[in-house]
């Protein structure tokens, strides 16, 4: 049981943490005693991933907290698997809560959410309905992970000490403090805005190296085309100086042929000639010029 807001007040900040510390370890010990188990850890914390993500990129103030004891005063100590505060800086890593106290932070969560896995039944369908309501927080989600199967409550009006359930709609639930819907999917517990369903890091990641890897077939297809077309601009580099080579031999043949012999100016003009049509110019002009140097004009 948390201490009233007198006592709590009545304590030094030694005494409180000490206080806080026995919480903890009798909570460790019951976890170690109910064995939490992998399937359990993983849905809370895609859950909490998902949606610390979703609210730090749409820029809302939601403080969200996985089995943080919750001291309301006078009251047995809670510590959902999930809880949301609205309009409180969630601060991360910086963050030096080891408690909920709700005599210190003036509220308490307005959003809690327990996943189902081999527990207290009693304790998440009955006793937590019961208390959470009386606790004033406004909704609270239960998530049967052995059923695959979502259930919800909300307070029907301010003030309200006594939940309703949410109906399904569409297969989904909707949370009025959250601004998204609840669905449970083959994959397991999901959040939708809208009609977008809310990725979590695995998914992302997959993404992204889904990303990464289209990105590099991209680009190795892009540097086999520009090897290929580097290979085709050689050949048709080299097939230009081949007939260029043979245009220059042509015109050596036929002076040779009718016994005219080119001089070192002619055949060095051959050499650095590289335009095509002039060779065969100078090639026609080798079967009728009087002299080797007529070829070039």
């Amino acid at each position: 049981m948390a201490p009233d807001e007198a006592t709590w007040r009545a304590m030094n900040p030694q005494q409180r943490q000490r206080f806080i510390d026995q919480v903890h370890a009798a909570f460790e010990e019951r976890r170690d005693l109910m064995t939490e188990g992998r399937p359990h850890f993983r849905t809370k914390s895609k859950a909490m991933d998902t949606l610390g993500r979703f609210f730090r990129r749409a820029g809302r103030r939601v403080y969200l907290a996985s089995e943080l004891p919750i001291f309301y005063p006078g009251e047995r100590i809670v510590h959902p698997d999930l809880m949301a505060v609205l309009d409180v800086e969630d601060t991360g890593d910086d963050d030096e809560r080891t408690a909920w106290v709700v005599a210190d932070e003036g509220k308490g969560p307005e959003f809690a959410l327990e996943v189902h896995h081999y527990g207290d039944e009693h304790k998440d369908f009955v006793r937590n309905v019961e208390d959470y309501a009386r606790f004033g927080i406004q909704e609270y989600f239960i998530y049967d992970r052995g059923r695959r199967s979502l259930v919800g409550y909300r307070l029907p009006k301010p003030g309200a000490r006594r939940y309703e359930r949410i109906h399904v709609r569409f297969g989904r639930f909707s949370s009025v403090v959250l601004g998204l819907d609840l669905q449970v999917r083959t994959g397991g517990l999901r959040f939708y805005v809208g009609d977008a369903e809310l990725p979590d890091s695995d998914e992302l990641i997959g993404r992204i190296e889904g990303l990464v890897e289209d990105l590099a077939h991209r680009r190795d297809e892009a540097n086999t085309r520009a090897e290929q077309e580097q290979a085709r601009a050689e050949q048709e580099q080299a097939r230009a100086e081949q007939a260029l080579a043979d245009l220059r031999a042509t015109v050596l043949d036929m002076l040779a042929a009718r016994g005219l012999t080119p001089s070192d100016d002619l055949r060095q003009r051959l050499e650095q000639c590289a335009d095509s049509a002039t060779l065969r110019t100078w090639a026609v002009r080798a079967g009728t010029a009087e002299s080797a140097d007529d070829v070039a004009g």
